[in-house]
């Protein structure tokens, strides 16, 4: 009998349903090995797929239909573990085993039951925690969009609506351009006091600004985001694309400037930004001066209401530190912070796997939630994880549109949309901040 039960036991575990034909009700049998065949025939199309066409498994596995088809699947399965071992333990009749086998014969099977179909139910939350954060966050109505001279090109604003400021100020402006085929990526900043920038003809901004955007005196790229919630009839069909005025001002300034057409667009604040930091667990960054956190400086220089200090030297930093590293410009310029912004970036880059997003998953979920905007498809996330993975085994390339090569006051358009082209063609940027 101890032998016999082992036999069940260990067939229900490698061949489930195998138990009940052998030994039991054979209608639930058929039932169960049929569906482990499936689940065996769909594990070996999905590593078929995955070593032929990646691309494919991204875009799958990033569809919220597919993720509620998954979660269905996967708690069909749980609860079938758990019905296949329970009724395996009945035909296993352990009252009739020896005491010594009964402990183990019983314990085995609820450890792999735990292993099985807790594995299952693991998987079926992780998919609803997954179709949440994507419908939470990446349109569903918009089509694939093909690349553009062979590059994606992404606007990056980063927001801060903080208690102390009337709206969004996008305070980071940014253009990450991806290379379709080979994922190696190209960082451009642009400095959000940028002045007389210009629109493409057909901009809705065109009209009134042929000649730049000149209001008068102090006309920051930066202001445009308000420019444009202040006069949505600017752009009446923004919100159907999953866009805003505001947005849509700024990407047609940021055009204008670099001379390359914008695809999407992503606004993160601040605060998502720190979150995601602390979801992958901190960030590593050398440090070269001594930055404060908070606070401020009085009219000779002298910092006030600091509450900290970030010191010089490699550092792990969490969310709100990194967060402080990247946004700070009391004694330094703003030049000195985009700097440090890019730096940021590319560390995130570099020092988060698949892997590592995948251990932290619902953190992660929950931080991206923090992502105000974006008008990124569902349709080409997996064609972007695909790209993402690829970049991190080539250096991420900078390039930052400020003095002393680029006067922001008076810019030379010609001369920037020369750098970035470039940039793009692979050459080594000559623009860098100053010390």
């Amino acid at each position: 009998m101890a032998k016999r039960a082992w036999w069940l036991v260990v067939l229900n575990l490698l061949i489930p349903g195998s138990a009940q034909v052998l030994a039991g009700n054979r209608r639930l049998g058929r039932f169960g090995l049929g569906a482990t065949l499936v689940a065996w025939a769909l594990t070996v199309i999905l590593l078929a797929t995955w070593m032929l066409a990646r691309t494919l498994v991204y875009s799958v596995v990033t569809s919220s239909p597919v993720l509620l088809i998954g979660e269905a699947v996967l708690v069909f399965y749980a609860v079938l573990w758990i019905v296949l071992t329970l009724d395996t333990l009945r035909l296993a009749r352990l009252i009739a085993t020896p005491p010594s086998a009964r402990r183990f014969v019983a314990g085995f099977a609820v450890v792999m039951l735990l292993v099985t179909a807790g594995t299952s139910g693991y998987g079926a939350y992780l998919a609803g925690v997954a179709r949440g954060a994507l419908d939470g966050i990446f349109s569903s109505g918009q089509g694939y969009a093909a690349p553009i001279d062979g590059r994606y090109n992404v606007l990056l604003l980063g927001g801060d609506a903080g208690p102390d400021r009337t709206g969004l100020r996008p305070d980071s402006i940014s253009v990450v351009s991806i290379d379709a085929t080979t994922g190696k990526s190209t960082v451009i900043g642009v400095p959000r006091n940028m002045q007389r920038v210009p629109f493409v003809k057909g901009s809705p901004l065109y009209k009134p600004y042929p000649n730049g955007y000149d209001c008068g005196v102090n006309c920051l790229i930066s202001f445009l985001y308000t420019y444009g919630e202040e006069h949505p009839s600017l752009y009446p069909a923004a919100a159907a694309h999953g866009s805003s005025p505001g947005i849509e001002a700024m990407r047609d300034a940021v055009e204008g400037t670099l001379g390359i057409t914008l695809q999407y667009y992503v606004l993160i604040d601040m605060k998502g930004f720190s979150d995601l930091i602390d979801a992958l667990g901190g960030v590593t960054i050398d440090v070269t001066e001594r930055l404060p956190i908070n606070g401020g400086q009085a009219p000779d220089g002298t910092p006030i209401n600091v509450q900290g200090w970030i010191e010089p030297g490699v550092q792990k930093m969490n969310g709100y530190t990194a967060l402080w590293y990247a946004r700070s410009r009391h004694s330094t310029s703003d030049y000195d912070r985009m700097a440090r912004q890019r730096q940021v970036q590319a560390a995130i880059l570099a020092q988060f796997s698949p892997a590592t997003v995948l251990t932290k998953f619902q953190a992660v979920a929950n931080a991206g939630k923090q992502v105000v905007k974006t008008d990124i498809p569902q349709l080409m996330l997996g064609r972007f994880v695909d790209l993402a993975d690829k970049a991190r085994t080539h250096k991420l390339t900078q390039l930052e549109l400020v003095p002393p090569t680029i006067d922001e006051i008076h810019p030379d358009f010609a001369e920037i949309r020369s750098l970035v082209k470039s940039a793009l063609k692979g050459a080594t940027p000559t623009s860098t901040p100053t010390p």
